[in-house]
């Protein structure tokens, strides 16, 4: 027994000199290798392309370098290349509802004061259709051709001449009748001009034109309205200002294109 004892403590120093310089090896190896790849072990030992790849300045394109910010947290200094087409180019939003106004351009012309009654104000509130809006119009040649409304956002592109979109007009809703010698088109939009100024646009074309107009209004809705006697064309424009400072139109008229 005390034989065995002996050999055990002879061998305990051996295996921790054995344990010991397995130690040195690993953290000499480990020194190595960040030599290694710190490129501190001369030409021999250091890879020149792999030190030239890693250690060579960065090239950028200074042009592309402020469009390189889709992840980070400050937005880019620039906005992107991609231009966006203004409002007043006509086109189709992907709910396919035609947005922008006609490139037809005229200066707005000041309409005379309202009158004091807006007879017309209550047929637009009466009217909960665009064919309803339609059936209750004075005109006759208007009103009769009601029933035969189709609805498309592609009639806006058949508006009178005269009577355009406004420049900045987003359509939300159209409808129009070419059987049984109608011409009829209506059309809703809305614009962020403020109302007077839709107005007053409208005005200086529809006279220009040849139209009476005549103006209407009742607290924060207004309606112009007009005949030309040359070819019996009618129209009538309702205005309305809404809680978000846009304005709403609705435009009715019986000599469509």
């Amino acid at each position: 027994m005390a034989f065995r004892q002996t050999i055990l403590l002879a061998l305990v120093p051996l295996a921790l000199t054995a344990c010991g310089g397995k130690q040195q090896a690993a953290a000499g190896n480990l020194d190595s290798l960040d030599a290694e790849l710190a490129g501190n072990t001369g030409a021999n030992g250091s890879d020149v392309a792999m030190r030239s790849a890693l250690q060579d300045q960065i090239m950028v394109d200074p042009a592309l370098a402020g469009q390189a910010n889709a992840d980070a947290i400050r937005p880019p200094q620039q906005p992107y290349s991609g231009a966006t087409p203004p409002d007043s180019v006509a086109g189709t939003r992907n709910d396919g509802t035609v947005t922008g106004g006609s490139s037809s351009s005229g200066g707005g012309k000041p309409a005379p004061a309202a009158s004091g009654a807006c007879p017309q104000c209550k047929v637009r509130d009466d009217s909960v259709t665009l064919g309803a809006l339609v059936q209750r119009q004075r005109d006759r040649r208007t009103a009769d051709c009601a029933g035969r409304l189709q609805y498309s956002t592609g009639w806006v592109q058949r508006l009178p001449r005269d009577l355009p979109l406004y420049p900045d007009a987003r359509v939300d809703e159209a409808a129009g009748a070419t059987a049984g010698g109608c011409a009829l088109r209506v059309v809703s939009f809305s614009t962020a001009a403020p109302v007077q100024s839709v107005v007053d646009w409208y005005y200086g074309r529809v006279t220009a034109a040849g139209y009476s107009a005549e103006h209407q209004a009742d607290g924060a809705q207004h309606v112009l309205g007009g005949t030309r006697d040359k070819d019996g064309g009618a129209y009538v424009i309702y205005l309305r200002k809404r809680t978000d400072g846009r304005t709403d139109v609705d435009i009715v008229a019986n000599n469509g294109v």
